[in-house]
Order: structure tokens, then C-alpha cells, then sequence
């Protein structure tokens, strides 16, 4: 399914950081000789500790390499279990401790940004060299906080045997399963306690994004979910749930062994499936719209964050902006990784491989899961309420205007 790319080196990029500081601090493009000195600053005994998870750390080693050859300054990276990342961040970093810079999911941003412990981050004309999805998902206040490194979401993954065209709807998308003759006309988890994220573009076909989105791509704590356009597709999830095309008895394990074994033409899914696939001939293909309006799914996009106390502020950005995001860098950790680089001229030469090419089209069309703290109130509600309405034990209609109001509530009182 999927052949390694070659990794290409890339020019090294000239622009450097004058200032980096967390708040309203002001940050300027130099001239390159000015980069020049920065270099020659951050080589005289420069020391940079960077946490990562086991899949990350051989890239940004390497990338390490390069940048303590060039500069004279070190790098020590400190191997982290990537769930324990976050909260020990949180836990370390206003204590004077932790790492310069560290991995993570920019849906981490709004808790970071509330608890000051991240920096943002002066890219400059660079911005324009990533995805834009990608740089608005580490946007908060009209500042970057993240080095985007890979983009994330999902698609409808087809096994072209069963299925030789991509529907265009959901009931173009029923009707080839039930027409394959296999025992699931599609696959899409859910579980007792329901998946929103997956049933996420879904949701936004009718129209019912879980908050309204600002101009630059961010998030406003305001409900979308409700309205008309929620009942509809709280409706929508009943009838469904009727017809026995959607099961809250199908878990993530169950969806990926059926389809692995053939037992569907279709699953909704990402490319951390694909090596359960292994031996399908497979297609990506656009999530069917079931209300009419674009399905969007949610993007998540992995990055590097700068500490907010760190000492090391200047040296850290440009370890960031001059060796983690250029093509080799990029590259180097979709290969580790198999999710598309944030990086434009990375992504095209992943896109060689058409299964990346797949996500990385849809991606580009989805929006960035939000990353404001107020979205910590949405989760206890709203997977068990799709599920409630799938089953059949609650009325739809009743049942998400209960949920709207119950997120409500909590967001108020928050």
C-alpha cells in the first residue's frame, strides 16, 4: 500500500528570530546576517533538552545533529511516554523544570495557553510554507504558539475490489455496501459510549459545528451544535440507528478486523488503520455528505511547543524554524509517523504515495479540532448522547437539545 519516499534535503532557511517571549512580547524578522549572529550566539555553550515520544525521537535527532554541528550548541532529548507528556509539562514548567521545547497535539494549546507555560512562536514568512489548516490549528489570539510538523484526520478508506467507485452520498454510500453482498455495508465505530470525533462529519453535513469558528480559523466559545440544523442530524442518527446502519456494538477493534478481513467495502477512518490493512488495495475518498453540506472532518495536527519559562526561548525557535521544518525534517517524521507533514513542500513529495495524497486532500478541506478550553466540557456529553439516540433509548430531538443545554451549563459554569 504504501512505498517508502525519499528523503530530500532541503535549503536551510534564513530567517531568524530576533526575540521570543511569551505575551504581548514583540518579535522581528532580521536580516541574514543577523541570523548569522544568532548562530554564533547560540553555538557559544547553548544547551536545548527537547521531550519526544519513541516514534519521534530518531527524526529529531537527527535533525538535533545537524543543528549541533552547525551552531556548537546541544541538544539532549529526553525520551517521554507521549500520554505522559502534557500533564507533566503542566506539572513541570511553572516549577522552573521541563524541557526547552516538547511534542504535542495542538488541541493541546488552549490548556497550555491558560496555564502560561508556552512561548509563542515567530515564523514569519515560513507561515506560508506550511498548510494552512496546520497554521491556524496552533493560532490562538492572532499568535502561533506550535512548529507544525504533521497533519491528521480521516477519510473514507474503500477496498477497491469490493467498491470500484467512491459514493458521492451517504445513500450512494449504504447502497454499494449493501450491494457488495458483504456483512457490513460500511464501518463506522462508535461503542457504547459513542465516538464524536468520528461522527464529527457527519454532524457538520448538516450544518452543526460543535462552535463557531473565527476568521483566522480559531474557535469562539460559542454553541453551533444546536438549532435546527443539530436536530436534524440528531434525527438523522435515530433513523439510522433504525435501520441498523449505525450500531453503537461497533468499537474501533471490531470495525478495523471486519474490514481487514473483507467483510465491508467501506470504513471512516485514518492512516493509523493502515497497517491493518496491509494487502487490500485501497482507496481514499471524501466522507459522503448526510445533510446535504460538506462533510468535515476534524483535523489534528502534531507540533513542538516552546516553554514559556524557558532560558533558552531564542535558541529553542530557531532549532524550530530552521531545522525541524524544513523537507528533510518533515519528511523524516512522516516516515515515522505515516501522517502527511504539515510542511507544503514535505506534503508534496509524501503525495507521491496516493494514500497520503488521499488524507492529505481531505485534510485540507476539514477544520482543526478546537483547541480552546471550553471544548473540555463537550466531551462528557455528547459521544453518550449520539449513542443514546442511535440505540433508540432516547428521543433524539429531546435527547441533543438536553445535551446542548447540559454543555451549556458547563461551559457556564466553568
Amino acid at each position: 500500500m504504501r512505498r517508502s519516499i525519499t528523503l530530500v534535503a532541503a535549503v536551510g532557511a534564513t530567517l531568524a528570530l530576533a526575540a521570543c517571549g511569551g505575551g504581548d512580547t514583540t518579535t522581528e524578522e532580521t536580516a541574514e546576517p543577523a541570523a548569522q549572529e544568532t548562530t554564533d550566539a547560540a553555538g557559544a555553550g547553548g544547551t536545548l533538552t527537547v521531550w519526544v515520544d519513541e516514534t519521534r525521537q530518531p527524526a529529531v535527532e537527527a535533525a538535533a545533529a545537524a543543528f549541533e554541528e552547525e551552531t556548537g550548541a546541544t541538544v539532549e532529548t529526553v525520551l517521554k511516554n507521549y500520554d505522559d507528556i502534557r500533564p507533566d509539562f503542566n506539572a513541570q514548567v511553572p516549577t522552573g523544570e521541563g524541557p526547552d521545547i516538547t511534542v504535542g497535539g495542538h488541541d493541546w494549546l488552549g490548556e497550555l495557553t491558560a496555564n502560561g507555560v508556552v512561548a509563542p512562536i515567530e515564523l514569519g514568512d515560513k507561515a506560508s510554507e506550511f498548510e494552512t489548516v496546520a497554521i491556524e490549528a496552533f493560532t490562538q489570539d492572532g499568535q502561533v504558539y506550535g512548529l507544525p510538523y504533521a497533519v491528521e484526520n480521516i477519510a473514507l478508506i474503500r477496498n477497491t475490489a469490493l467498491a470500484p467507485e467512491a459514493p458521492a452520498t451517504w445513500d450512494e454510500m449504504v447502497a454499494a455496501g449493501q450491494a457488495a453482498g458483504t456483512t457490513y455495508p460500511f464501518l463506522l465505530q462508535m461503542g457504547e459510549e459513542g465516538d464524536p470525533y468520528t461522527m464529527y462529519p457527519l454532524q457538520t453535513s448538516f450544518g452543526a459545528p460543535v462552535f463557531t469558528q473565527n476568521d483566522d480559523g480559531s474557535y469562539a466559545a460559542e454553541l453551533a451544535l444546536g438549532g435546527e440544523a443539530g436536530n436534524a442530524f440528531a434525527q438523522f442518527l435515530a433513523d439510522q440507528g433504525a435501520a441498523g446502519t449505525l450500531d453503537p456494538a461497533i468499537t474501533y477493534d471490531i470495525a478495523v478486523e471486519a474490514f481487514a478481513a473483507g467483510e465491508s467495502p467501506f470504513i471512516i477512518g485514518g492512516p493509523w488503520m493502515l497497517a491493518s490493512f496491509e494487502g487490500l488495495d485501497l482507496a481514499i475518498d471524501p466522507i459522503p455528505s448526510a445533510g446535504g453540506q460538506p462533510a468535515q472532518p476534524f483535523v489534528g495536527v502534531q507540533g513542538f511547543y516552546v516553554n514559556g519559562q524557558s532560558d533558552n526561548a531564542l535558541l529553542a525557535n530557531d532549532f524550530l524554524v530552521n531545522y525541524l521544518a524544513t523537507e528533510e525534517a518533515q519528511l523524516a517524521l512522516y516516515e515515522a509517523g505515516d501522517r502527511p507533514p504539515a510542511l507544503v513542500a514535505a506534503a508534496d513529495i509524501a503525495s507521491e504515495d496516493p494514500i497520503t495524497a488521499g488524507f492529505r486532500e481531505i485534510g485540507a478541506e476539514a477544520v482543526p479540532m478546537p483547541s480552546i478550553p471550553e471544548m473540555g466540557s463537550v466531551w462528557q456529553f455528547w459521544g453518550v448522547t449520539e449513542a443514546a439516540i442511535v440505540s433508540g433509548s432516547q428521543e433524539p430531538v429531546a435527547a441533543w437539545e438536553k445535551m446542548v443545554a447540559d454543555i451549556q451549563g458547563a461551559l457556564d459554569a466553568a
